[in-house]
């Protein structure tokens, strides 16, 4: 998995580039938590949860009906997240599903449950590039913890950041435009 720290890349960089009318900054926040929902799954391990099992990480957490869930929960947040429905589901689904993606490109554990409940596999994409996380904090502060902060930077926070730039230019065009 990426780490805490990437998994919410996606979301900030894009809500940062839209308008605060387009995304409030309680929908931005949202957005965020919701990047980082999925691996409350964690959680199971020190309740004795296998990784393997659907309540295990990676699985029913990171899967298409969680996403749809989280984005029927933000759509019914709307008012409170100062947003119109249709947006904040968009954005706390694809948030969750943003972080899913993420997780099937690590290169490492046993893939996601994206069809649960249909299907109990696990999937990965065929190019897997970035370099999975450990869960332990003390063997994250390792060479090892390094390394996955420099996949992290390349093939998370730089196409962020390029989807944001391509956003906000975007936007100014518009702006010009009018």
């Amino acid at each position: 998995m990426p780490t805490m720290f990437s998994h919410p890349a996606p979301v900030l960089c894009l809500g940062l580039a839209c308008s605060r009318k387009a995304v409030s900054w309680r929908l931005l926040f949202a957005g965020i938590i919701c990047s980082l929902l999925p691996d409350v799954d964690v959680v199971g391990f020190k309740l004795g949860v296998s990784y393997a099992d659907i309540f295990g990480h990676r699985g029913l957490s990171h899967s298409l009906l969680f996403a749809l869930s989280a984005g029927l929960l933000g759509a019914l947040a709307a008012p409170v997240l100062r947003s119109g429905r249709v947006t904040a589901f968009a954005v706390c689904a694809g948030a969750v599903l943003m972080h899913i993606f993420l997780d099937a490109l690590t290169n490492g554990g046993l893939g996601v449950a994206l069809f649960w409940p249909y299907s109990d596999a696990r999937y990965f994409f065929p190019w897997r590039p970035i370099e999975v996380s450990p869960i332990s904090p003390r063997r994250f502060l390792t060479a090892r913890g390094l390394a996955v902060l420099k996949s992290e930077t390349l093939w998370v926070w730089l196409p962020s950041l390029v989807g944001m730039a391509v956003v906000y230019l975007l936007r100014g065009i518009k702006r010009r435009n009018y």
